[in-house]
């Protein structure tokens, strides 16, 4: 049994140092059943993931990165393609699709359980089939982890459930703990979709209003003022149509935005953020957005003052999409890090 796990790793290392595999092609990792932070259980569960660039000899190069809200480890190809974020001639990148986006196991895409029967799941369950798929590559350390947004929430969970494992953090757009700003319209976007599906909505309806109300929250009032002529507004407004989502549905959604309501990196230590900040071993970056409506930036601003992290703030009117705008500045200042 352990030979077999041994030629297991090794099979699986030379894979990731060919260059033909790590081209960001989907992969899957079978987990088999995945036992919950609740006590429920996801069975058969698989987890998506893609990789770029080489592993090094002594693997000190390994940088996970986990997926936003509703986001895919495609979504991060079409970055790292780009050249932006993190550097895959430097790096081998390991994007994972997190639980409920529609890739990895999801109300939508379970055989054995349906959209009504799935398993609530948190986000520290997201970063134990992380873990558990690092194992299965042959990874019990790696350099380094960048996650934004819902992919933040999980690189501060990594932190603390997992302190020994991760040199390097870069949380963008990040809190370590919600807020009750960010609560509220994690709120509302799940009432919208609750009620909608216990009255029969049709999904393309509740997606439009889903999709304006991302539209208004994810930028700023002063963006819109400065970026969309009056003119132009009823062209802007016509692309909100009615419209389904075969990957990520409305129960997927659902179950992602409950997961994020359960993050808190405080509540395994009494409610401070000091004592959880004190179980974390890793070096951190952070970027937030002082005008971000989504991901509230005070609580990681108030853990750069009770700890050694560095923290970039960004002041343009782009809200939760502030790193996009700046995505120059955002990139060199990664890199910088990371290189430290």
């Amino acid at each position: 049994m352990q030979f077999n796990r041994c030629l297991e790793v090794v099979l699986i290392f030379i894979i990731l140092t060919s260059v033909g595999f790590a081209n960001g092609g989907q992969d899957y990792i079978h987990l088999g059943e995945l036992n919950l932070e609740n006590g429920d259980v996801i069975k058969e569960c698989k987890i998506g993931y893609r990789t770029f660039g080489k592993v090094n000899q002594d693997s000190s190069n390994v940088i996970l990165y986990p997926t936003w809200f509703g986001g895919t480890s495609e979504h991060i190809k079409n970055l790292i393609e780009n050249g932006d974020i993190v550097d895959s001639t430097k790096y081998l990148i390991i994007a994972v699709d997190a639980l409920g986006n529609g890739v990895s196991s999801s109300p939508s895409n379970s055989n054995l359980q349906p959209a009504s029967q799935f398993p609530k799941f948190s986000i520290h369950d997201m970063v134990k089939t992380q873990y558990q798929l690092l194992n299965k590559l042959g990874f019990d350390h790696i350099f380094g982890i960048v996650g934004g947004s819902m992919g933040s929430f999980q690189a501060f969970e990594w932190l603390v459930t997992y302190s020994t494992f991760i040199e390097k953090a870069v949380p963008y757009v990040c809190t370590p703990k919600l807020t009750a700003p960010d609560k509220l319209w994690m709120k509302f976007q799940l009432e919208i979709v609750e009620l909608g599906l216990e009255n029969n909505c049709s999904e393309a309806q509740i997606q439009k209003i889903l999709d304006i109300y991302s539209n208004m929250s994810g930028r700023t009032p002063q963006y819109f003022l400065e970026n969309m002529p009056e003119d132009q507004f009823d062209q802007f407004y016509k692309k909100f149509s009615p419209r389904t989502d075969d990957r990520f549905t409305l129960e997927n959604r659902a179950s992602q935005i409950k997961a994020m309501l359960t993050h808190d990196i405080t509540r395994n230590f009494n409610g401070s953020l000091k004592q959880a900040v004190d179980e974390i071993q890793a070096e951190i970056f952070m970027i937030v957005s002082e005008t971000d409506h989504l991901v509230n930036p005070a609580l990681s601003q108030k853990l750069v003052k009770i700890s050694d992290a560095e923290i970039m703030v960004l002041e343009n009117n782009c809200g939760h999409l502030g790193v996009g705008c700046a995505l120059d500045t955002c990139t060199q200042a990664i890199s910088d890090f990371l290189d430290q």
